[in-house]
């Protein structure tokens, strides 16, 4: 029994590092036995959340271990949320991975800075884009700007294939930054030859920025292989992680299983039923379109301030009244720039700011906003949009009042609150102010996607 639980763990370390080839590993996989593990499932010692989420790691593995000789394709695209966007981080790299039977028979980075160049000037970027970014025209670096991850991903393959990509792709999986300091916070710190520092969990991120920013120019390197630094980190924690023991390889595991959680990893397969079961894992990414009652999603995009989300603080205060006939909201979000100087890595920050509704919802007020509102539509939710600018040094906060549709109810009042991709510890306190006048306080950190029932 021993034996089956060393290698059920080890499989799903594998399984679950391979989807994550594109930012700093992949692995080849020779041999497995899944009927086993999946006869372990039914009596492993773990709750339900977790039987799911390794019953739909084993499916990863099948499709991944067993092609029957086909090459399966995927595109991993690299968002850097220091730079945030709806759909995670700006996309300033995208790779292509290629898988047979359990081996990795391909994979390249490619910089998107470089291959919009072969994308026709013909689609308008969304608003406010044109204003902010100074671009006429919409491309794969940007097409990341929905916070749900299914239409992220076909906008995705859209401008691939416009740019005369040839690939035909079997899933499509979007990874940010974050995956970095969670790989390294297990592996440890890595050295890399002919490139100065040491990369570890607290300053990986900063560093890289600096080096394909900044530090190649003084080594020589030309500015299409700026970002070679990345492959080569990724081989070199590779090599770390092949030395670690079976304790530290669970450890990778359960920590492979946060990012998924908190869309950090966000995962799309062409095969239905593979997709169906990253779905009812909540790996997908997209938005709940059914939710009945209250529901509240912040999503912000920074457009033109560099990678200022580094230094950002956020924190949300919502507060619904029931009292009346008509249920009132208002959702205060605050901002505090904590950088003091304007360089080569920061400045002022702007945001276009949308906050996703249930429909039916109408706004009254809005203050601090930059630009008069915009209005719209999506996943069955309807949002408010404006431009919003934090100076250095400063701090403001962005006010929504609105009211709610009535079919909200008002006896046993839920919510639900998603988050965005690439933004992680939000502080959020929700009050609710009962029909009778009662008021309750509800606070949590924004990591995963929450359903308060504040009033049962």
């Amino acid at each position: 029994m021993k034996h089956y639980s060393k290698k059920f763990w080890f499989l799903f370390v594998l399984v679950a590092t391979v989807f994550l080839a594109g930012w700093f590993v992949f692995w080849e996989i020779r041999s497995h036995n899944l009927d086993t593990l999946k006869r372990l499932l039914g009596w492993l010692p773990v709750g339900e959340e977790m039987k799911t989420d390794l019953d739909t790691v084993i499916s990863l593995g099948d499709a991944l271990l067993d092609t029957d000789g086909e090459e399966k394709t995927f595109l991993i695209l690299f968002q850097n949320n220091l730079e945030l966007r709806p759909g995670g981080g700006f996309i300033g790299s995208f790779g292509i991975l290629k898988v047979r039977d359990g081996s990795v028979t391909h994979f390249a980075v490619h910089d998107t800075g470089n291959f919009d160049g072969r994308i026709p000037d013909t689609i308008a970027p969304p608003y406010p884009m044109n204003e902010t970014l100074r671009i006429s025209s919409w491309k794969l670096r940007d097409s990341n700007y929905s916070p749900d991850f299914a239409e992220n991903a076909k906008w995705a393959e859209t401008f691939y294939h416009m740019g005369q990509g040839s690939e035909q792709f079997d899933g499509i999986v979007a990874v940010t930054a974050n995956v970095l300091t969670s790989f390294l916070r297990v592996t440890g710190p890595v050295e890399l030859a002919g490139f100065p520092g040491v990369y570890g969990a607290d300053n990986a991120i900063i560093d890289l920025e600096y080096q394909v920013e900044q530090g190649y120019l003084k080594q020589g390197i030309g500015s299409g292989e700026r970002k070679s630094v990345m492959n080569l980190l990724g081989m070199r924690i590779l090599e770390q992680v092949k030395t670690l023991p079976l304790n530290k390889k669970y450890e990778l595991f359960q920590v492979i299983l946060e990012d998924l959680k908190q869309k950090d990893i966000q995962l799309s397969f062409k095969d239905q039923t593979l997709q169906d079961k990253v779905r009812a894992a909540h790996w997908d990414g997209t938005l709940d379109q059914s939710w009945p009652d209250d529901y509240l999603l912040v999503v912000d995009a920074n457009l033109n301030a560099w990678k200022s989300d580094y230094f950002m603080k956020r924190s949300y205060h919502y507060t619904i009244d029931l009292t009346g006939e008509v249920p009132q909201a208002t959702l205060a979000v605050t901002y505090r720039h904590t950088a003091l100087k304007k360089d080569w890595f920061v400045k002022d920050y702007q945001t276009f700011l949308r906050v996703y509704v249930p429909q039916g919802s109408y706004l009254t007020d809005v203050t601090n906003a930059t630009a008069e509102p915009v209005f719209g539509e999506f996943a069955n939710k309807k949002y408010f949009g404006a431009l919003v600018q934090v100076p250095l040094g400063t701090e403001k906060t962005v006010t929504f009042r609105y009211t709610l549709p009535n079919k909200i109810e008002q006896t046993w009042y839920d919510l639900k609150v998603e988050k965005q991709p690439g933004l992680n510890d939000v502080p959020v306190t929700v009050t609710v102010i009962a029909a009778n006048g009662v008021e309750k306080d509800t606070s949590f950190v924004l990591n995963e996607n929450t359903v308060l029932s504040t009033l049962k």
